[in-house]
Protein backbone atom coordinates (compact mmCIF):
# COMPACT_ATOMS: atom_id res chain seq x y z
CA UNK A 1 0.00 0.00 0.00
CA UNK A 2 1.46 3.37 -1.23
CA UNK A 3 1.97 6.15 1.29
CA UNK A 4 -1.45 8.21 0.06
CA UNK A 5 -3.23 4.88 0.43
CA UNK A 6 -2.29 4.37 3.95
CA UNK A 7 -3.05 8.13 4.74
CA UNK A 8 -6.56 7.92 3.06
CA UNK A 9 -7.10 4.35 5.07
CA UNK A 10 -6.00 6.06 8.74
CA UNK A 11 -8.12 9.34 7.93
CA UNK A 12 -11.26 7.15 7.03
CA UNK A 13 -10.94 5.51 10.16
CA UNK A 14 -10.43 8.19 12.14
CA UNK A 15 -13.64 9.45 10.57
CA UNK A 16 -15.58 6.51 11.73
CA UNK A 17 -14.35 6.62 15.02
CA UNK A 18 -15.68 10.01 15.39
CA UNK A 19 -19.09 9.43 14.45
CA UNK A 20 -19.40 5.81 16.23
CA UNK A 21 -18.55 8.32 19.55
CA UNK A 22 -21.07 10.95 18.80
CA UNK A 23 -24.10 9.45 17.39
CA UNK A 24 -26.07 10.45 20.53
CA UNK A 25 -24.99 13.68 19.81
CA UNK A 26 -27.41 13.74 16.74
CA UNK A 27 -30.44 12.19 19.09
CA UNK A 28 -29.76 14.95 21.81
CA UNK A 29 -29.65 17.97 19.27
CA UNK A 30 -33.05 16.25 17.42
CA UNK A 31 -35.00 15.58 20.22
CA UNK A 32 -34.38 18.96 21.77
CA UNK A 33 -35.57 21.26 18.45
CA UNK A 34 -38.44 18.34 18.46
CA UNK A 35 -39.43 20.30 21.63
CA UNK A 36 -40.08 23.74 19.18
CA UNK A 37 -41.70 21.72 16.32
CA UNK A 38 -45.20 21.21 14.95
CA UNK A 39 -46.46 17.57 15.56
CA UNK A 40 -46.04 16.84 11.42
CA UNK A 41 -42.10 17.11 11.67
CA UNK A 42 -40.57 13.32 12.43
CA UNK A 43 -37.66 12.88 14.75
CA UNK A 44 -36.55 10.41 12.39
CA UNK A 45 -36.15 12.99 9.58
CA UNK A 46 -33.91 15.21 11.70
CA UNK A 47 -31.94 12.54 12.83
CA UNK A 48 -31.50 11.18 9.39
CA UNK A 49 -30.33 14.90 8.45
CA UNK A 50 -28.39 15.69 11.56
CA UNK A 51 -25.79 12.02 10.89
CA UNK A 52 -25.42 13.83 7.52
CA UNK A 53 -24.27 16.51 9.51
CA UNK A 54 -21.99 14.68 11.83
CA UNK A 55 -20.55 13.11 8.27
CA UNK A 56 -19.93 15.94 7.25
CA UNK A 57 -17.91 17.00 10.62
CA UNK A 58 -16.37 13.48 10.71
CA UNK A 59 -14.51 14.68 7.26
CA UNK A 60 -14.10 18.49 7.70
CA UNK A 61 -12.59 18.61 11.09
CA UNK A 62 -9.24 20.66 11.86
CA UNK A 63 -8.44 20.49 15.58
CA UNK A 64 -5.86 23.07 14.86
CA UNK A 65 -8.91 25.37 14.75
CA UNK A 66 -9.44 25.48 18.20
CA UNK A 67 -12.82 24.22 18.79
CA UNK A 68 -13.56 20.76 20.38
CA UNK A 69 -15.07 17.79 17.60
CA UNK A 70 -18.21 18.00 19.89
CA UNK A 71 -18.47 21.71 19.54
CA UNK A 72 -18.10 21.68 16.11
CA UNK A 73 -19.71 19.03 14.97
CA UNK A 74 -23.08 20.23 17.26
CA UNK A 75 -22.85 23.44 14.97
CA UNK A 76 -22.77 21.01 11.82
CA UNK A 77 -25.48 18.53 12.93
CA UNK A 78 -27.88 21.33 14.18
CA UNK A 79 -27.27 22.92 11.14
CA UNK A 80 -27.70 20.46 8.59
CA UNK A 81 -31.15 19.79 10.57
CA UNK A 82 -32.68 23.37 9.72
CA UNK A 83 -31.45 23.00 6.59
CA UNK A 84 -34.00 19.75 6.36
CA UNK A 85 -36.59 21.70 7.87
CA UNK A 86 -36.47 24.59 5.64
CA UNK A 87 -36.20 22.26 2.53
CA UNK A 88 -39.46 21.00 3.75
CA UNK A 89 -41.00 23.72 5.09
CA UNK A 90 -44.86 23.46 6.21
CA UNK A 91 -45.48 27.09 5.97
CA UNK A 92 -47.44 28.53 3.34
CA UNK A 93 -45.94 31.24 1.33
CA UNK A 94 -48.96 33.16 1.86
CA UNK A 95 -47.54 33.08 5.62
CA UNK A 96 -44.00 34.31 4.78
CA UNK A 97 -45.57 36.91 2.69
CA UNK A 98 -47.65 38.44 5.41
CA UNK A 99 -45.00 37.89 8.01
CA UNK A 100 -42.78 40.33 5.74
CA UNK A 101 -45.22 42.98 5.23
CA UNK A 102 -45.66 42.88 8.99
CA UNK A 103 -41.72 43.49 9.44
CA UNK A 104 -42.32 46.54 6.95
CA UNK A 105 -44.87 47.92 8.42
CA UNK A 106 -43.17 47.84 11.85
CA UNK A 107 -39.84 49.27 10.31
CA UNK A 108 -41.79 51.83 8.68
CA UNK A 109 -43.82 53.09 11.91
CA UNK A 110 -40.57 53.19 14.06
CA UNK A 111 -38.31 54.90 11.45
CA UNK A 112 -40.95 57.60 11.52
CA UNK A 113 -41.73 57.99 15.21
CA UNK A 114 -38.19 56.81 16.94
CA UNK A 115 -40.12 54.27 19.04
CA UNK A 116 -41.35 50.96 19.05
CA UNK A 117 -43.73 50.58 16.99
CA UNK A 118 -47.39 49.21 18.80
CA UNK A 119 -50.02 46.34 17.53
CA UNK A 120 -52.88 48.77 16.88
CA UNK A 121 -50.34 51.14 14.70
CA UNK A 122 -49.07 47.94 12.75
CA UNK A 123 -52.64 46.75 12.31
CA UNK A 124 -53.92 50.09 11.47
CA UNK A 125 -51.05 50.25 8.80
CA UNK A 126 -51.62 47.02 7.10
CA UNK A 127 -55.48 48.01 7.44
CA UNK A 128 -56.48 44.85 9.47
CA UNK A 129 -58.34 44.14 12.84
CA UNK A 130 -56.59 44.10 15.92
CA UNK A 131 -57.78 40.08 16.32
CA UNK A 132 -56.28 39.65 12.49
CA UNK A 133 -53.23 40.74 13.36
CA UNK A 134 -52.80 38.87 16.03
CA UNK A 135 -54.22 36.09 14.04
CA UNK A 136 -51.25 36.39 11.75
CA UNK A 137 -48.86 36.56 14.31
CA UNK A 138 -49.85 32.81 15.40
CA UNK A 139 -49.78 32.18 11.86
CA UNK A 140 -46.33 33.33 11.69
CA UNK A 141 -45.04 31.60 14.91
CA UNK A 142 -44.36 28.17 13.39
CA UNK A 143 -42.13 29.94 10.40
CA UNK A 144 -40.57 32.20 13.04
CA UNK A 145 -39.70 29.75 15.73
CA UNK A 146 -35.94 29.09 14.05
CA UNK A 147 -35.22 32.87 13.38
CA UNK A 148 -33.36 33.99 16.36
CA UNK A 149 -31.86 30.65 16.33
CA UNK A 150 -30.47 30.83 13.05
CA UNK A 151 -29.38 34.34 13.28
CA UNK A 152 -27.15 32.82 16.08
CA UNK A 153 -25.55 30.77 13.98
CA UNK A 154 -24.74 33.25 11.72
CA UNK A 155 -22.45 34.31 13.90
CA UNK A 156 -20.52 31.02 14.55
CA UNK A 157 -20.49 29.28 11.56
CA UNK A 158 -22.10 29.40 8.30
CA UNK A 159 -24.64 26.96 7.65
CA UNK A 160 -25.05 26.39 4.46
CA UNK A 161 -20.82 26.08 4.39
CA UNK A 162 -20.06 22.37 3.37
CA UNK A 163 -16.68 22.39 1.91
CA UNK A 164 -14.84 22.98 5.42
CA UNK A 165 -13.52 25.96 4.23
CA UNK A 166 -11.74 28.26 6.76
CA UNK A 167 -13.17 31.69 7.01
CA UNK A 168 -10.95 35.04 6.58
CA UNK A 169 -10.30 37.53 8.53
CA UNK A 170 -13.07 39.56 7.01
CA UNK A 171 -15.65 37.09 7.24
CA UNK A 172 -14.73 36.86 11.28
CA UNK A 173 -14.88 40.82 11.49
CA UNK A 174 -18.42 40.80 9.85
CA UNK A 175 -19.95 37.89 12.18
CA UNK A 176 -18.61 39.40 14.95
CA UNK A 177 -20.38 43.07 14.01
CA UNK A 178 -23.30 41.02 13.01
CA UNK A 179 -23.46 39.51 16.63
CA UNK A 180 -22.87 43.09 18.00
CA UNK A 181 -25.73 43.63 15.74
CA UNK A 182 -28.43 41.23 17.04
CA UNK A 183 -27.30 41.79 20.47
CA UNK A 184 -28.05 45.63 20.15
CA UNK A 185 -31.58 44.88 18.64
CA UNK A 186 -32.50 42.34 21.14
CA UNK A 187 -31.96 44.76 23.90
CA UNK A 188 -33.61 47.33 22.16
CA UNK A 189 -36.78 44.76 22.13
CA UNK A 190 -40.30 46.00 24.24
CA UNK A 191 -39.48 44.39 27.97
CA UNK A 192 -42.04 41.88 27.13
CA UNK A 193 -40.81 40.67 24.09
CA UNK A 194 -37.38 40.70 25.32
CA UNK A 195 -38.42 38.68 28.32
CA UNK A 196 -39.87 35.55 26.32
CA UNK A 197 -36.79 35.76 23.89
CA UNK A 198 -34.53 35.29 27.15
CA UNK A 199 -37.06 32.76 28.61
CA UNK A 200 -37.36 30.55 25.28
CA UNK A 201 -33.84 30.77 24.16
CA UNK A 202 -31.38 31.53 27.52
CA UNK A 203 -33.62 29.43 30.17
CA UNK A 204 -34.82 27.22 27.43
CA UNK A 205 -38.59 27.45 28.32
CA UNK A 206 -41.35 26.39 26.72
CA UNK A 207 -44.07 28.54 25.43
CA UNK A 208 -46.45 27.06 28.09
CA UNK A 209 -43.37 27.44 30.98
CA UNK A 210 -42.88 31.34 29.66
CA UNK A 211 -46.96 31.40 29.47
CA UNK A 212 -47.02 30.94 33.33
CA UNK A 213 -44.32 33.23 34.04
CA UNK A 214 -46.15 35.71 32.61
CA UNK A 215 -49.67 34.91 33.72
CA UNK A 216 -50.71 34.83 30.03
CA UNK A 217 -52.20 31.95 27.94
CA UNK A 218 -49.69 29.80 25.66
CA UNK A 219 -51.06 31.54 22.42
CA UNK A 220 -50.84 35.02 23.79
CA UNK A 221 -46.63 34.33 24.04
CA UNK A 222 -46.38 32.44 20.87
CA UNK A 223 -48.15 36.37 19.37
CA UNK A 224 -45.40 37.93 22.04
CA UNK A 225 -42.23 35.44 20.68
CA UNK A 226 -43.49 35.92 16.40
CA UNK A 227 -43.72 39.64 17.00
CA UNK A 228 -40.26 39.50 18.62
CA UNK A 229 -38.56 37.84 15.93
CA UNK A 230 -40.54 40.05 13.44
CA UNK A 231 -39.60 43.08 15.01
CA UNK A 232 -35.95 41.95 15.00
CA UNK A 233 -35.79 41.28 11.74
CA UNK A 234 -37.18 44.62 11.26
CA UNK A 235 -34.31 45.85 12.66
CA UNK A 236 -31.72 44.02 10.90
CA UNK A 237 -32.66 44.59 7.44
CA UNK A 238 -29.10 45.35 6.54
CA UNK A 239 -27.81 41.86 7.14
CA UNK A 240 -30.95 39.93 6.35
CA UNK A 241 -31.73 41.59 2.66
CA UNK A 242 -31.00 38.83 0.87
CA UNK A 243 -32.56 35.92 2.75
CA UNK A 244 -36.47 35.27 2.07
CA UNK A 245 -37.01 32.69 4.86
CA UNK A 246 -35.95 35.27 7.83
Amino acid sequence: MNRLATYTAVQQKDSNELVMQHASLVKRIAYHLMNRLPPNVQVEDLIQAGMIGLLEASRNYDPSQGASFETYAGIRIRGSMLDEIRRSDWTPRSVHRKARMVSEAMRGIENTQGRDARDVEVAAVLDLSLKDYHRILQDTSGCRIFSLEDLQAVGELPQNRTDGAITGPFEGMQRDAFKRALADAISGLPERERLVIALYYDEELNLREIGKVLGVSESRVCQIHSQATLRLRSRLTEWLANDEDL
